[in-house]
């Protein structure tokens, strides 16, 4: 590579001039880097809050890095779209003896904290439902938290049975997960196996009419929970989702959800 130069002769002046300016920009870089390095902590605060799930907020299309949750054996499934709710774009659920949901894959070990934040509202909750029962598992509005499949620690029949069903359908299989529930009966922080897995465990962490119609903000420590709901660390994460079904109590219900945030807690 040829490089050009430029050569020319200022006078005493120019010279003291230009040594000045030097002087000056090289006293605010230095300044700058005295302030990154003082402030570095705070810096790192602000990293560790940044979402690690595409938001509701900013997407142009629910494509935009969450995509379909579908069960086989259900063919009626919850319609979701992007809406404007007091000036916020979410996205809508509504639901008609239906059952689907939307997710964000991700690969994340939990570390010793990692938090889950969002705000959701319920239009009504369902007479039906009850977290207890298979016929009630439907809840107007639900987030899952899915975790890696620990073979290690499964028997024979079970490793057996995933892997033939990963076979067929090509994917993975989780293992545990979380399901933050907006409940009917059960009490607020009651955490309870799913009727049709104890795999799965469900935490209300809303409950009834009482908040209906209002939006709500849940903030989660997703570490602590695990080790509260199966008794060891947590795996890694496989996925987030949000659901709200109905395919159980064929009840009607509409949900909206703002940005779904998972974070690192920021340095204290």
């Amino acid at each position: 590579m040829t490089r050009h130069f430029r050569y020319s002769v200022m006078s005493e002046g120019e010279y003291s001039v230009q040594q000045r300016e030097l002087t000056v920009k090289r006293s605010i870089q230095l300044k700058s880097i005295i302030t990154l390095l003082w402030f570095g902590l705070a810096s790192s605060s602000v990293l560790a809050e940044e979402s690690l799930l595409p938001a509701f907020s900013r997407m142009s299309s629910l494509a935009d890095g969450w995509e379909p949750l579908e069960f086989p054996r259900i063919d009626q499934h919850t319609r979701y779209e992007l809406v404007t709710d007091d000036g916020v774009q979410v996205v809508k659920a509504s639901v008609d003896g239906s059952a689907s949901g939307l997710i964000a894959r991700v690969a994340l070990a939990p570390g010793d904290a990692l938090l889950l934040r969002w705000q959701w509202k319920v239009s009504n909750v369902f007479e039906k439902g009850d977290a207890r029962t298979k016929a009630g598992d439907d809840y107007p509005a639900r987030i899952y938290v899915a975790f890696e499949f620990q073979p290690e620690k499964a028997g024979f029949f079970e490793r057996a049975k995933r892997k033939t069903v990963e076979v067929m359908f090509g994917e993975s299989l989780p293992g545990n997960a979380l399901n933050y529930i907006w409940a009917n009966r059960l009490p607020e922080q009651t955490f309870i196996a799913n009727a049709f897995t104890d795999q799965t465990m469900m935490v209300a962490v809303n409950s009834g009419s009482e908040q209906v119609g209002q939006w709500v903000t849940v903030e989660r420590d997703i570490v602590a929970d695990y080790r509260e709901a199966f008794g060891e660390e947590p795996p890694r994460i496989m996925g987030v989702a949000i659901m709200s079904d109905a395919d159980n109590t064929g009840e009607q219900a509409q949900a909206w959800y703002r940005d779904v945030e998972l974070v690192r807690p920021a340095a204290p």
